[in-house]
């Protein structure tokens, strides 16, 4: 029996919403309503490509050269990002995950997968992801991480959906507010340091037409809820994903061709491993959990 690049497929739906979840990272392999994209997908006899619908976990974005020291003893990750040397969005993208729900709400699928100690990081995580569809408010995804291990765990959680309105992201307009853009070395995408949104190019909170600009950025001082639209100026559509993390990566796509915003909640910022900002540590027992939204 041949098994699909993406592992089991489970079908998600109310209302004008529908969605497939798959085994492989426990990912999203799409999202549409009334039958229009509102994530990028991919096909079911592929694997994701360009972290299309996939959960960062434990940490989101990179980590320089993979070397990071948590209390008091150095570790190194296996370089996962080797053309700029670095350790990239965590160690389940590609674990299979199990169902467990009992699968009689077609609304409902929740997933968990069991991520055992490694070579940089020594850990042992129980997680769990929870997809819920609802016809009027959509979808809502809830991730949680549990501590089983014996000492303290550092965590960060990210995911990597990206927003469509079927149009080529020049042509779309983007809304979204942010105080701060975390710049970085345009070689190999290391943190140089916080600037101001107001008075830079990243500046979208009226809402305004993307354009040819390229966007591979982190962004804080976020509102509490924040929301991001993108929208076809033309039909109206509209794809939205809010979220109440501290942090967002917002990314035009070029690795798919700019027909996507990659729209990322984060935790903590890309090498926060390394910098201890925004990080989050599990002790033995702690559990840890994260909500995000996806509407039209």
């Amino acid at each position: 029996m041949s098994v699909l690049p993406s592992g089991e497929q489970w079908t998600i739906r109310a209302g004008e919403y529908a969605g497939t979840v798959v085994s492989v990272g426990g990912g999203l392999r799409g999202l549409t309503y009334a039958g229009r994209e509102l994530l990028v997908g991919y096909a079911d006899d592929e694997p994701a490509r360009a972290g299309l619908g996939q959960h960062l976990i434990p940490w989101p974005n990179r980590i320089t050269d993979g070397k990071y020291t948590f209390n008091g003893k150095a570790q190194q990750l296996y370089l996962t990002e080797p053309a700029r040397q670095n350790a990239i969005h965590g160690l389940t993208r590609w674990a299979n995950w199990d169902r467990t729900d009992d699968g009689l709400d077609e609304s409902v699928v929740d997933v968990a997968h069991r991520l055992h100690g490694q070579p940089g990081y020594p850990h042992q995580l129980d997680l769990s992801i929870h997809y819920r569809l609802d016809p009027d408010t959509g979808l809502t995804v809830t991730v949680t991480a549990t501590n089983l291990g014996a000492g303290d765990a550092p965590y960060g959680f990210g995911s990597h959906p990206y927003l469509t309105v079927g149009r080529p992201l020049d042509e779309c307009e983007l809304e979204f507010r942010a105080e701060s853009w975390l710049e970085v070395t345009p070689d190999r995408l290391t943190p140089i340091g916080l600037r101001p949104v107001a008075g830079s190019p990243y500046e979208f909170g009226g809402g305004r037409r993307i354009g040819e600009l390229e966007i591979d950025n982190a962004f804080t001082g976020l509102p509490e809820q924040w929301v991001v639209r993108l929208t076809d100026p033309e039909s109206g559509n509209r794809a939205v994903l809010s979220g109440d993390t501290r942090w967002l990566q917002l990314y035009t796509g070029s690795a798919i061709g700019r027909t996507g915003l990659a729209v990322e909640p984060m935790t903590c910022p890309p090498d926060s491993f390394v910098t201890g900002e925004d990080l989050i540590v599990l002790n033995p027992g702690d559990h840890h959990s994260t909500t995000y939204r996806v509407s039209v």
